[in-house]
């Protein structure tokens, strides 16, 4: 006799830890956040909140991304529903990428996180280098 799975249900942002007032940072928090804020998520969805782009407006606009790198950034953020990927008829066929309702919602935590590293980019710079300093000189002492 099988027995159906157990289901473990999502977490609503008002579900907390038990000893936090702060939402369970759980596997599907964690890979879900990795693959939206990854190396180029952030330019790819700042540039589609802007205005919706082709794939080589796309690459003009973000000229470190490799061609390998950008296509695998628009697939998972088009497989988690952030963007939207439209094949346009024209000649040649083309395919334009834009940001859907549920990625618009990702604006807001997104600028606030951005204006957090801008605020605090300097503090975390000199915390980078005393730990860098105290790092060098402790292997300097062994």
């Amino acid at each position: 006799m099988r027995t159906a799975p157990s289901v473990t249900p999502a977490l609503s942002p008002h579900d907390t830890h038990e000893h936090h007032d702060h939402p369970e940072v759980g596997p599907a928090h964690r890979d879900l956040i990795a693959q939206v804020l990854d190396t180029w998520s952030l330019q790819v969805l700042a540039e589609l909140c802007d205005r919706p782009s082709r794939f080589n407006e796309l690459r003009r606009a973000i000229p470190a991304v490799t061609q390998k790198s950008l296509t695998a950034t628009l697939r998972r953020l088009e497989r988690n529903g952030v963007v939207a990927r439209e094949v346009v008829a024209t000649r040649p066929v083309a395919v334009r990428y834009s940001i859907t309702p549920l990625g618009k919602t990702f604006r807001e935590p997104v600028d606030a996180l951005l204006a957090w590293t801008t605020a605090h980019m300097a503090d975390v710079e000199q915390a980078r280098e005393a730990f860098d300093d105290a790092t060098d000189a402790e292997h300097d002492v062994r």
